[in-house]
């Protein structure tokens, strides 16, 4: 696809591209809840401003534009039912070298940033089919330019990799420990060492993430906790709702007309 040339749109036109490091969603936000996702979160407004609120603080004035690092505690509302969302994995960039405003937490004043992703969501709903199913290209499309990716090392990048499967109760530290021939302790300590981030800490997020695969499903939600490796209802609701801000149920009556762009 060529970089965004379409007229900004206010739509609600719903679509979600998945791509292993990355994701866009275009499509309901739900009632504001607090919610905490381990990807670096770009908010978009669609057909009016947002506020944002990090953890038990302020809420920030209207804006159109709000960047989450990742982890962090917040919540998001606005008077308009739609918002446009980019989730990039944080394991997969060099944080370091990302544009100032994506190193940012808060709310933002970057009309151009909002325009291009805008035209990139209106192109991206009539090109879907032709999309280039990589990091790269999703990062020119949205962000002007691919981003650095972060080198890591190779034990480690191939149980990040072993994450991205629909997970179970079989993704432990130690079974990935021994693919990588190391001890669990020390897969534990280069694996936080390699992505800033717990192994148990980031193995959640990258379960509570797996949920995008399964919307639209017609099964019942007993069925997909289960497949995405949690040991009953219960625990799939907490994990989502801390996660999304929102119960399972709430997500799932909501992307009933979500069209879907997957990447391998």
């Amino acid at each position: 696809m060529d970089a965004p040339t379409l007229h900004p749109m206010r739509s609600s036109a719903r679509l979600l591209w998945m791509l292993p490091q990355r994701v866009f969603y275009a499509g309901l936000l739900g009632k504001p809840g607090p919610r905490r996702t381990g990807a670096l979160t770009v908010y978009v407004a669609a057909d009016a401003s947002m506020q944002v609120r990090l953890g038990e603080g302020e809420w920030s004035l209207p804006s159109d534009l709000v960047v989450i690092a990742p982890y962090s505690d917040h919540e998001i509302r606005c008077p308009a039912r739609h918002v446009r969302v980019m989730l990039i994995e944080p394991e997969s960039v060099q944080l370091d070298a990302l544009p100032d405003w994506l190193r940012s937490c808060g709310a933002l004043d970057l009309p151009d940033v909002v325009e291009r992703v805008r035209c990139a969501h209106a192109l991206l709903l009539t090109q879907a089919r032709s999309a280039a199913h990589d990091s790269a290209r999703f990062d020119e499309l949205f962000l002007g330019a691919p981003l650095t990716p972060r080198r890591l090392d190779a034990r480690i990048a191939q149980a990040l990799q072993a994450l991205q499967a629909p997970l179970s109760e079989e993704m432990a530290a130690s079974g990935l420990a021994a693919a990588a021939g190391l001890s669990v302790s020390r897969f534990l300590h280069l694996f936080k060492a390699e992505t800033g981030v717990a192994f148990r800490t980031l193995r959640r997020w990258k379960r509570a993430r797996s949920l995008l695969h399964h919307v639209g499903r017609a099964d019942g939600l007993l069925d997909v906790a289960l497949d995405m490796g949690y040991p009953d209802a219960t625990h799939f609701s907490h994990a989502i709702r801390q996660t999304y801000g929102l119960p399972p149920r709430e997500i799932f009556a909501g992307s009933r007309k979500l069209k879907r762009v997957d990447g391998a």
